[in-house]
């Protein structure tokens, strides 16, 4: 096969070759020879570079007092505690949001769903289950992602489906990705492997996949012939990348070794509500799905596969647990007595620490992918929220929220804004209007707001 590129290097340039009668296709990362000279824009258009939106979630808030020093008024600098200190690393790309209120006009505080429906959806649930109008992912989408490959990319480390943070509707919630290897297949193809099957064949769809590079030699070559070296450098990372990516899956492509202790339990029945609810993963299984989807996650927007995302570290009920225990880090936030010296429950303060690190690694991952004259985190806005202040109240008030990236120049960051009992909707309608929705108020009753943020914009 010697397929050349067409001249000239393009930004909807995609290697493209073929494999047992299939046709394979990588898109390409922004390189030097798709922008300007000083790699701010798009070369010969001058359209700058595109600007992305995610989300991060996280069930159980923070530990009062333990996570980020109060202010009393917006200013520079944020104070990281001991629950938040590994975000100090990436302090110059976040703001804080906090002391705004969540007013819920009357209605029940329904425990671990208030929270996050009213600061996503801008209105305040009537039952336990209603979702009264779009998360502000999808009035984003909407509005940015038209020629992705996928409107938005939903995945979850806690390893339940349905606990995602998206939806049109109470009855269109939408299910993400549960596991690495489900995110993978999404975009390489990928299926797991019972060891103690005989009938063991390697699914030859996800062969393909994991060939890709391969069945794009030719064109690969060409291409690298063609570009500088500074984009040689940036494409020998993006394909390392992607071979890193499929190392970590490596293991689906041969039988496993057969284990006698492997073996598939029957599902467990339960009485009523609880009939689905889920054991819970270990906390080092969510922390090491966590992060393989993170790069997954920051590649697929890297390469325009989405301009979207949505992405759950823990649940609102954080189903998390520590090896060996049956207690979750939602019933300690209950169960545990505070420690009468330090003063907060030390076990569930461990889980919030674990969740902290896990962001700033999820930051990690889009900060180290180079992208025009920075990084694709200069060209993202990641809002960074949870349902509930103290976990051990329900408290509503007061929710932490973060925002990591700088939106391509658009925002101003390294600032703790202070809300001052304001409807924490203020943070959500200014995230829209940062990604260019064309929206003036968002929000009902007492949530309802068309007061932008305007310290943070530039």
């Amino acid at each position: 096969m010697s397929i050349l590129l067409p001249r000239p290097v393009t930004r909807r340039s995609v290697l493209r070759g073929a494999l047992g009668g299939a046709t394979i296709g990588i898109s390409l990362p922004f390189l030097d020879a798709f922008l300007n000279e000083s790699g701010t824009a798009l070369a010969g258009t001058g359209a700058p570079l595109p600007v992305r939106f995610g989300t991060w979630y996280w069930g159980l808030g923070h530990t009062p007092g333990h996570a980020i020093v109060p202010k009393t008024r917006t200013a520079e600098g944020i104070e990281f505690l001991t629950e938040c200190l590994p975000l100090k690393r990436h302090e110059k790309h976040l703001n804080f949001f906090g002391g705004f209120n969540m007013p819920l006009d009357g209605r029940s505080n329904y425990t671990h769903f208030s929270g996050w429906v009213a600061s996503r959806t801008g209105s305040a649930p009537s039952t336990n289950s209603e979702i009264p109008a779009p998360t502000l992912d999808l009035l984003v989408a909407d509005h940015i992602a038209r020629g992705s490959r996928f409107q938005t990319i939903d995945a979850t480390a806690c390893g339940i489906a349905r606990e995602n943070y998206s939806a049109r509707s109470t009855n269109s919630r939408a299910a993400a990705e549960a596991s690495p290897e489900r995110l993978y297949s999404r975009v390489f193809g990928v299926e797991f492997a019972d060891p103690n099957k005989t009938d063991f064949k390697p699914d030859t769809r996800m062969m393909v996949r994991r060939s890709v590079l391969s069945a794009v030699t030719d064109e690969r070559k060409a291409l690298l012939r063609r570009v500088g070296t500074a984009d040689r450098q940036r494409l020998d990372e993006y394909f390392t990348s992607i071979r890193q990516l499929e190392g970590q899956l490596e293991a689906q492509l041969r039988k496993p070794e057969p284990n006698q202790s492997c073996a598939i339990p029957s599902a467990p029945r339960r009485d009523g509500a609880e009939q689905d609810m889920p054991q819970g993963l270990e906390v080092d299984t969510v922390v090491a799905n966590h992060k393989v989807m993170s790069q997954m996650m920051a590649m697929a927007v890297a390469c325009n596969q989405t301009k979207v995302f949505n992405m759950v570290f823990s649940d609102n009920f954080s189903h998390m647990r520590r090896p060996g225990q049956t207690y979750t880090h939602h019933l300690l936030t209950h169960e545990e007595t505070p420690d009468k010296v330090l003063g907060y429950q030390p076990v569930a303060f461990w889980f919030n620490c674990r969740t902290m690190d896990a962001f700033a690694t999820f930051i990690d991952a889009f900060a180290n992918i180079r992208e025009g004259a920075g990084s694709l985190l200069d060209n993202m806005l990641i809002f960074a929220a949870t349902e509930t202040n103290y976990a051990r109240v329900h408290s509503v008030d007061g929710v932490p929220v973060f925002t990591a990236g700088n939106a391509g120049g658009r925002i101003k960051t390294g600032l703790h804004v202070v809300g001052n009992g304001d409807p924490i909707t203020r943070v959500g309608l200014t995230a829209m209007q940062v990604m260019g929705v064309p929206i003036d108020t968002w929000g009902t009753r007492s949530l309802q707001t068309s007061k932008t943020i305007t310290e943070i914009l530039v």
